[in-house]
């Protein structure tokens, strides 16, 4: 081995575990804060059920879930921005391209508007139609396989279709409108055990499978004929990317309302840091995104208190100029 690959190996190694660390540290400064602070001696104690009753229930039933949330909503956003960025040779493209979030976010608002009482409804109406919008861009978008030009243009298409149709429920039932701007805004108030046990399958899914196509991701990365070259089977790589980008962007959104950027900001960072290599870059994005989203709540929740500032507004206010950064960059 070079002594660049040496240098490149223990920098990879030192992102690694240098993110292990700010995502343990964004954990227990996320399930410390609030209104009734707490050290870390006292959050350990909590996590071990050794506290007292008031401060156990305030880690083990109201921080501690949330938590676990916005580590797995970064993680899975920051996967299928990765995913995405690969397959469809585009550094702009985020989970919003392929009209997820636009199909969760008026799912979602039928649900608020229409059936208020069926509330607890909402997580589950958003995953379905992120779903739905995922599987009519892939209708749209398959030419004996998925085409990245055309999956692109598809997304732009049905996100501006379901865009629409969020718009025209704001008009209809602009009496009722303002109980949905906290879950359009993206956050986590309110998150709860049930929202875990909802997330976690889906999550460990995307996760598991994302991160055993590395390989083949790679692959892609060098074009489609050298890929076949290689032994993979393109358009199957491809197509199976893509629905785990869409699953794991989905089932994020449910959860989480609209949060964007994440899956653009992140992929782009741990590529300047680490590079392109996927077998690095997919486990160091997942852990990055984690720990970003804990860390942007907590200070969502904190900054401000007593007031809860949606942490889709922050994520909006560093992706905005980054985006834009991005577009210059390309544009050169």
């Amino acid at each position: 081995m070079s002594n660049d690959a040496k240098t490149k190996e223990k920098v990879r190694i030192a992102v690694f575990f240098g993110l292990c660390i700010l995502l343990v540290a964004g954990i227990f400064m996320s399930i410390g804060s609030g209104t009734v602070s707490l050290s870390v001696s006292e959050t350990w104690a909590a996590l071990l059920g050794e506290a007292d009753a008031d401060t156990d229930r305030i880690v083990n039933l109201i921080r501690l879930p949330r938590t676990i949330i916005t580590v797995l909503v970064g993680a899975n956003l920051a996967l299928a921005g990765c995913n995405l960025q690969g397959v469809l040779h585009n550094p702009l493209a985020d989970p919003g391209i392929i009209g997820v979030s636009a199909g969760a976010g008026l799912f979602a608002m039928v649900i608020m508007l229409l059936f208020p009482e069926q509330s607890a409804m909402v997580p589950l109406a958003a995953f379905v139609g992120a779903m739905l919008s995922t599987g009519i861009v892939f209708f749209l978008a398959w030419e004996k396989g998925i085409n990245p030009l055309r999956m692109i243009l598809a997304g732009v298409a049905v996100a501006t279709f379901f865009g629409g149709g969020m718009a025209a429920l704001n008009v209809f039932y602009s009496d009722r409108i303002q109980g949905t701007v906290m879950w359009m805004a993206g956050g986590f108030q309110g998150r709860s055990w049930g929202h875990v046990e909802m997330l976690l399958p889906y999550s460990a899914i995307g996760i598991i499978g994302t991160i055993l196509c590395a390989r083949s991701l790679n692959a892609l990365q060098l074009g489609d004929e050298l890929a076949k070259s290689l032994g993979v089977r393109v358009m199957r790589m491809r197509t199976i990317l893509i629905f785990l980008s869409a699953l794991l962007a989905a089932v994020s959104v449910s959860v989480a309302g609209m949060l964007g950027f994440v899956g653009l900001i992140v992929p782009h960072i741990m590529r300047l840091l680490i590079g392109s290599d996927h077998e690095y870059l997919l486990p160091c994005a997942a852990i990055a995104g984690g720990a970003v989203v804990t860390l942007a709540d907590t200070a969502a929740r904190t900054l401000f208190s007593p007031l809860e500032i949606p942490v889709g507004i922050f994520m909006s206010f560093i992706g905005g100029p980054f985006f834009l950064y991005l577009l210059k960059r390309r544009m050169r």
